[in-house]
């Protein structure tokens, strides 16, 4: 019966024995009305004490899964499993449109994937090594002893009241207006932008946004079933020109902009160009929905303030935002700041689809915040990742004969080839090479960008980069030789 009976290290015995029983019981192995060894003898035939074969057999007695009768022994219950009317089903006959949309558009599914011994430019996520492990640690035991109790229950849809204060400040902080403004936190910026969708669009319609522009919200406008119209990215931003020709058609439901260090150009919008286009959208009166993506990278230059805040008491800017590209994007914790009454709506939405966000995750990071560790962490993660993509573009000049190198910073490179070259030919051969990057098609709104990828470089050293990018540049000489 213990023939593959092994202890493993770091579980309790008495969890894995208990387990190892439930699975022999629910595979009929032990047979309903079996007699289960005595306490005595169990614990000599796997090897563990009296009291750990004691405990296991309480928590299956509590399952239902064993009985104990005073002076006979321990039985297996006469329960039933997989002898009922069983059918199987042909899941994708079931599938609805949108879930099968949804796998087409995963780029997890679709695209290659990283295997060790890769360098890989493919991620944008921060680098771990950054992290604060220890005072995150702090300020978990600290937030949790005095509130743990509080924490792990139900909390509020619209989030966890210090961590929005906090928000509120922060926000203030950036020059953006509070007055008859709300906020409501999200699980990143994706249930944001989902949520906002939801509430201000229907199958259909038209939304306007950059073209490139980040491919997760290309999926999520397309799960919508929004007609997507794309407007041509310029180096100082989006063109505003198109921009006015998309507008005047007069049927669109919203636009969606990125205005900071985009994805995944990394472009920043000039402050004239900003001022620009807010005179141009309020002509229109649609609801703006811009993505605060990765402002607080501002590695030169004086501050750029967000739409929202140069659009100063107006409500048609909804402003998204997380820390997720800088700080701990395994808490999911993202924001929107709209005005009041679209807020209440939104926190409606949320709070039928999911409740809220956890409650510990958000009180764990107001804690961190409230600290003053982020101030000191913001400032180190810039001046690392400053260095980095200052190498990087010097690098990608050397090594990657580009038509041009996109973008004044953030967490990756743009490259764009010329328009002879196919970047996913390039992708393919350095693949074969160990090297993976983000091919610049999947950004696209109109199927463009054949000849453009993103370098991820958050998460590589000056080695890796030069090793790296010399390998791609060779691959697109060789390709060009052709």
């Amino acid at each position: 019966m213990f023939a593959e009976w092994r202890l493993k290290r770091g579980v309790p015995a008495y969890l894995q024995l208990k387990d190892y029983l439930k699975e022999m019981i629910l595979e009929g192995v032990l047979a309903p009305g079996v007699k289960l060894p005595s306490t005595r003898e169990l614990s000599r035939l796997a090897g563990v004490s009296r009291n750990t074969v004691i405990l296991a057999y309480q928590f299956l007695e509590d399952d239902g899964l064993i009985e104990t009768v005073r002076g006979r022994g321990t039985f297996v219950t006469r329960i039933t499993t997989g002898r009922g009317a069983g059918v199987t089903l042909h899941w994708p006959e079931l599938l609805t449109d949108h879930a099968v949309l949804a796998t087409e558009l995963d780029i997890e599914k679709t695209e290659p994937r990283w295997q060790k011994g890769m360098i890989s430019f493919k991620s944008i996520a921060p680098d771990p090594e950054l992290f604060e492990a220890e005072e995150f640690k702090k300020a978990f035991l600290r937030r949790f002893a005095l509130e743990g109790k509080k924490l792990l229950n139900y909390g509020y849809a619209q989030g966890y009241r210090d961590l929005l204060n906090y928000l509120r400040n922060y926000l203030k902080g950036k020059g953006v207006p509070m007055a008859g403004k709300d906020l409501l936190i999200t699980n990143g910026f994706t249930e944001a932008f989902d949520i906002t969708l939801t509430a201000l669009t229907r199958p259909g319609v038209r939304i306007i946004c950059e073209n490139p522009t980040h491919n997760t919200a290309i999926k999520i406008m397309r799960l919508h079933g929004l007609e997507i119209t794309g407007v041509r990215m310029e180096e100082d931003g989006i063109d505003l020109e198109e921009l006015e020709k998309a507008l005047a058609g007069g049927d669109a439901a919203a636009v969606f902009l990125i205005p900071s260090y985009h994805n995944p150009t990394g472009v920043v919008m000039s402050p004239e160009k900003r001022v620009a286009l807010l005179k141009l959208l309020a002509a229109y009166r649609l609801p703006v929905i811009e993505d605060g993506f990765n402002e607080e990278l501002r590695y030169s230059g004086s501050h750029v303030a967000p739409l929202a805040a140069l659009a100063g008491r107006g409500n048609n800017i909804i402003y998204t935002g997380s820390f997720s590209k800088i700080l701990f994007p395994g808490l999911r914790i993202g924001w929107v700041l709209a005005d009041q009454e679209l807020i209440s709506y939104l926190e409606s939405i949320k709070r039928s689809r999911n409740i809220h966000t956890s409650f510990l995750d958000q009180a764990l990071l107001y804690e961190y915040l409230q600290s003053g560790r982020f101030e000191r962490y913001l400032k180190n993660a810039r001046r690392v990742y400053r260095e980095r993509h200052k190498t990087a573009v010097e690098l990608a000049k050397r090594y990657i004969p580009a038509k041009r190198i996109w973008g004044q910073g953030g967490l990756h490179v743009f490259i764009e080839l010329p328009e002879e070259l196919n970047a996913r030919q390039v992708l393919a051969e350095s693949l074969k090479r160990n090297v993976i990057f983000m091919p610049g098609d999947i950004f696209y709104t109109d199927g463009g960008g054949h000849n453009t990828f993103r370098l991820g470089i958050s998460r590589v050293n000056r080695d890796q980069m030069e090793e790296g990018f010399k390998i791609i540049g060779e691959v697109i000489n060789g390709l060009k030789a052709k």
